[in-house]
C-alpha cells in the first residue's frame, strides 16, 4: 500500500530518487506510464498485471476500454532502480506530465503518482472547493 507525499528533485541526468518507503514495493516488474489528471502512474509488477488482465477482459469492441488501454500501454516503461534507489523517467513521460525539476511522489494505495510540484498543489487545492460533490459521490458508492 502506498500512502503519503514526498518531494524530490530531478537530477541533471534525468534521474530521480524514489522515496525509501516506496522502494521495497517497486522492485522488478514495476512500470511507469501516463496517468490521469496530468500525472504519471507507477504500478508494482503485480498491480500492473492485474490491471492489464482486467483491461484484456473487456470487450474489444468497447471504444473507451481500447482508448484507456492505449493511453496506459503506449507510453509504459519499466522502472529500474539503481543501487541508490534512483530511476530515470523517460523523456516522453516527463513531457506528457509536464515535469520540471521539482516533483511530488504521492501514494495512491495500489499505485504511486508522480506530479510536477506546481501541478500537484494546483490539483490538490482545486479539490478543497469540491468537498460537497466528493461527499455525495462517495455516499452513492456506499463509502
Amino acid at each position: 500500500m502506498f500512502i503519503g507525499s514526498y518531494y524530490h528533485t530531478i537530477e541533471e541526468k534525468g534521474r530521480i530518487s524514489v522515496p525509501k518507503s516506496f522502494r521495497p514495493e517497486l522492485s522488478h516488474g514495476s512500470v511507469i506510464t501516463r496517468g490521469l489528471d496530468g500525472c504519471l502512474f507507477v504500478f508494482t509488477g503485480d498491480s500492473w498485471s492485474l490491471l492489464l488482465d482486467k483491461l484484456n477482459s473487456l470487450p474489444f469492441t468497447g471504444k473507451s476500454a481500447r482508448d484507456f488501454l492505449r493511453l496506459l500501454t503506449y507510453n509504459a516503461a519499466p522502472v529500474e532502480l539503481d543501487k541508490l534507489g534512483r530511476t530515470r523517467i523517460p523523456d516522453n513521460l516527463m513531457q506528457l506530465a509536464g515535469l520540471s525539476k521539482e516533483v511530488v511522489f504521492a501514494g495512491a494505495l495500489s499505485r504511486v503518482e508522480v506530479w510536477d510540484k506546481k501541478k500537484y498543489h494546483a490539483y490538490v487545492d482545486s479539490l478543497e472547493g469540491k468537498e460537497p460533490e466528493i461527499e455525495t459521490a462517495l455516499a452513492e458508492l456506499g463509502i
